[in-house]
């Protein structure tokens, strides 16, 4: 079963919580919802609560964004530290939620050689497991993502060796940042297989099958993602339809979460229509 749905609300949501929004996104014929922690873990148990009620009743998979401050490679000793208390945060608002996965920014070069800051971010991941496990929340999936500047964590090969620390760690793939940080060129059906394919060859066919992905049309320069489009803007890419056969191709049922600026649902929807229709 493919899962199509939003990271946090679109600008046409004229709801009045996050509660509500669950029946809404379920009557626009979406089932999947990827709460946004990106400026801090704010969720009170009784929203949590209301949420995970309406998703289990309606069938809607949750997910949860940790926040975008994380840095697992960040030079200051502080700040590593201070990032994996953000992923138990997370864990915890995910457990309250009913989420199985949290989206983590790995970090970026900081000033180092990257070589040093993929081990050191991988040693952070390896606290950050332990962490979970020992708080009773390994069941929860730390979802690494890949990133869409070049001076960030977060090619394939790093995600992929980031996910090779434990089995139940799962990529979270960003096709829109895959085709920002590559300048375009990680575009269309042959390159979007050969992504699968490096995952499958890394991870095993299962947590290839099982992605959990990200799709948005994206602005770049030289230096990689500048914001985030949507599908009307028409001016970049990547093109969703050569993406939907490529996971078709290898018998992928993905989550995968429509990160549009402004119109998440409909483009949620474009995606779902065009899957349904081939």
């Amino acid at each position: 079963m493919w899962y199509f749905g939003t990271a946090g609300t679109p600008d046409g949501y004229d709801g009045k919580s996050s509660v509500e929004y669950i029946s809404w996104l379920k009557e626009r014929g979406l089932n999947a919802f990827e709460y946004q922690c990106g400026r801090g873990v704010r969720v009170s148990p009784e929203t949590a609560a209301g949420i995970r009620s309406e998703a289990e009743k309606h069938g809607v998979r949750l997910s949860l964004h940790a926040p975008y401050f994380i840095s697992l490679s960040s030079v200051d000793p502080q700040k590593r530290l201070n990032s994996i208390d953000y992923i138990m945060q997370s864990a915890v608002a995910a457990d309250m939620l009913g989420a199985g996965r949290i989206i983590v920014h790995s970090g970026s070069v900081s000033g180092m050689e990257r070589e040093e800051a993929v081990a050191l971010a991988a040693q952070m991941l390896k606290q950050a497991i332990a962490a979970l496990d020992e708080a009773g929340l390994g069941y929860i999936s730390i979802c690494p993502e890949t990133m869409g500047k070049q001076n960030q964590l977060g090619t394939v090969g790093e995600v992929c060796g980031f996910c090779r620390l434990d089995e139940r760690l799962i990529p979270c793939v960003d096709f829109g940042h895959l085709y920002a940080r590559s300048l375009g060129a990680v575009e269309g059906y042959e390159a979007s297989l050969a992504v699968l394919d490096e995952i499958s060859d890394a991870l095993g066919v299962e947590r290839m099958r099982n992605l959990h992905i990200h799709f948005s049309h994206i602005e770049f320069t030289a230096g990689g993602e500048k914001r985030h489009l949507n599908f009307r803007d028409g001016l970049f890419g990547p093109d969703f339809e050569p993406l939907c056969r490529a996971l078709e191709a290898r018998g992928a049922e993905p989550v995968i979460i429509s990160e549009s600026a402004g119109m998440q649902d409909e483009d949620a929807l474009e995606m779902q229509r065009i899957h349904r229709e081939r």
